[in-house]
């Protein structure tokens, strides 16, 4: 099974010059939030008194001192600081508090920015195993032929084959125009390939449009976690030409947020000028309201948003927003419910704090953060229900009632079909990925357009199977053949083309896409009621 996604934003761990926990502690209530990035700019104050601190922190430094002079083994002082007072102290808060130490700090200031200067490829872990998971398309990796399966075993003639990504993922960045040599041991091959490869600046784009039928737009955010999104939104509509949608799909499943900048710029590309998009206030700040800003190119079709239990925190402020002004209707499963705030709060030695500071509440002034208290965070996490807070109850623009406390509720229902045992199996052992690596072996892949398997690829894959300690009958793989058919073309396809080729695919065949798109009307009509509710209220 492929494990631990990596890539090139990704940085292997560094080893911090432990200072003493009170000079940390210093350094930590001196630093101010970085705005815009995840809240407004606030001057962080000490919530207790002096003396309490010192008292607290004299205890702390007592309790380091009693570690490296009596446990049974030697103990680093920035492990006990970085991966455990200041983890734990945060985990006495909330959910979403945490502590990034310097690569992970850079690492997501990386994503912010979208770019950098390495090959351009997505990399994985595959047991003790480097491999290519994604060449970007265009990207030096790409030009240079490096392909999904590779497994790298040397950079610039060093064995890396110890190393885990972030380890490679460094050695693989590097100064513009720069020349790096990447050695990979390519199934089929007969000796390993050595390819040099020019760094150069690389863009990530998080967005995605295309016509999904005539008149009918797709539009796919994957994530609001760089600074580029609202950008890259406006560039696609632009390029299907805006003036010819007739109705929009917008699609936040999985997405888990990000910067709210970019939400609060997407949400209000939909809305009227100076429309609520979400507020937020906390303990230090007073309430901050966020606006929508005109777009004179933004057309009044209707919409549809998808969304789903993972679509969190920036997802949720856009959904909330479109829905609470019923400018769309919203399709799939109750949101994750992630409404904190995030500031930025830079230490010591380049690591950093993502403290919460406030809450985020919908233009009807719902709260969007589901309750933690009632539970430890593994089950707030991993076994969360669906929560409907009726002491939390407000109105959208036209009258509809609308509870907070839980997320954004779909004004209608979509349950996934749940996999069959078969299916899981299937694809916990990426065993269609593996099939592919033999298929093509060493030959570059190549498929027609609008490809499909035919009968004797499933049969071929069906006896690779049998090859393989995954328990099936005949019965299950009859039942599940239009899964598996999809599952290989999607696998084929990033290979033969690149990922958005092969999403695209999926999004076709998705069953929650076309009940989206019978919805279209009903998201007309509720949109129409809005404006006529404005234009009273105007009057």
């Amino acid at each position: 099974m492929i494990l631990a996604k990596g890539s090139e934003f990704a940085n292997p761990g560094e080893t911090m010059k432990f200072r003493t926990f009170l000079q940390l502690a210093l350094v930590i209530g001196a630093c101010a939030v970085l705005a815009p990035l995840y809240g407004p700019g606030i001057r962080a104050r000490a919530a207790t008194p002096q003396d309490d601190l010192d008292k607290s922190l004299k205890t702390l430094t007592n309790a380091l001192s009693l570690l490296q002079q009596n446990y049974a083994d030697p103990i680093a002082s920035e492990k006990a600081i970085y991966q455990g007072a200041i983890p734990g102290m945060l985990r006495t808060l909330d959910p979403h508090s945490n502590f990034l130490d310097p690569a992970e700090y850079q690492d997501m200031q990386r994503k912010q920015r979208a770019q950098y200067f390495g090959i351009g490829m997505l990399i994985s872990m595959d047991g003790p195993k480097v491999i290519a998971m994604e060449p970007f398309p265009g990207s030096p990796a790409w030009r240079a032929d490096l392909r999904r399966g590779d497994v790298i075993v040397a950079i610039d003639g060093k064995d890396v084959t110890k190393k885990d990504s972030a380890g490679v993922a460094d050695m693989l960045r590097g100064p513009l125009g720069s020349q790096v040599q990447v050695t990979v041991a390519r199934e089929g091959a007969p000796a390993p390939v050595t390819v040099t490869v020019t760094r150069g600046g690389i863009s990530t784009s998080l967005v995605d449009a295309f016509w999904y039928k005539p008149g009918i737009a797709f539009l796919k955010v994957t994530s609001f976690e760089a600074q580029n999104v609202a950008s890259d939104v406006e560039a696609a509509l632009a390029k299907l030409d805006e003036t010819k949608i007739k109705g929009l799909i917008l699609d936040l499943r999985e997405n888990r947020g990000g910067l709210v900048t970019e939400a609060v710029s997407l949400s209000g590309r939909f809305l009227h000028d100076g429309q609520v998009v979400v507020s937020h206030r906390g303990r230090a700040e007073k309430e901050q309201v966020f606006r929508a800003k005109a777009n004179p190119v933004a057309q009044n079709y209707p919409i549809v948003v998808l969304v789903n239990g993972n679509s969190a925190s920036a997802s949720e402020i856009v959904s909330g927003a479109l829905q609470d002004h019923d400018r769309a209707i919203i399709i799939g499963e109750n949101t994750f419910g992630k409404g904190l705030v995030q500031a930025q709060f830079p230490l010591a030695e380049g690591a950093a704090l993502l403290l919460t500071i406030a809450h985020y509440y919908t233009p009807s002034g719902r709260l969007i953060q589901r309750d933690y208290t009632k539970g430890s965070f593994f089950d707030y996490y991993y076994a969360r229900k669906p929560v409907q807070n009726t002491d939390d109850v407000k109105s959208t623009d036209t009258g509809r009632k609308m509870y907070g406390g839980g997320g954004i509720t779909p004004d209608e229902k979509y349950d996934p079909q749940k996999a069959t045992l078969f299916e899981r199996r299937v694809f916990n052992s990426s065993v269609i990925y593996r099939f592919a690596n033999t298929y093509f072996g060493a030959t570059k892949p190549s498929l027609p357009q609008n490809w499909s398997p035919d009968a004797d690829l499933l049969a071929r894959f069906k006896d690779y199977l049998h090859t393989k300690d995954i328990p099936f009958t005949d019965a299950d793989f009859s039942r599940d053949k239009k899964w598996i058919t999809e599952q290989i073309r999607d696998e084929f396809y990033l290979r033969a083309f690149d990922k958005k080729t092969a999403d695209r695919a999926q999004f076709i065949d998705d069953p929650e896409v076309q009940k989206a798109i019978e919805q279209l009307p009903k998201a007309e009509t509720l949109h129409a009621e809005a404006l006529k509710v404005m234009a009273a209220r105007r009057q």
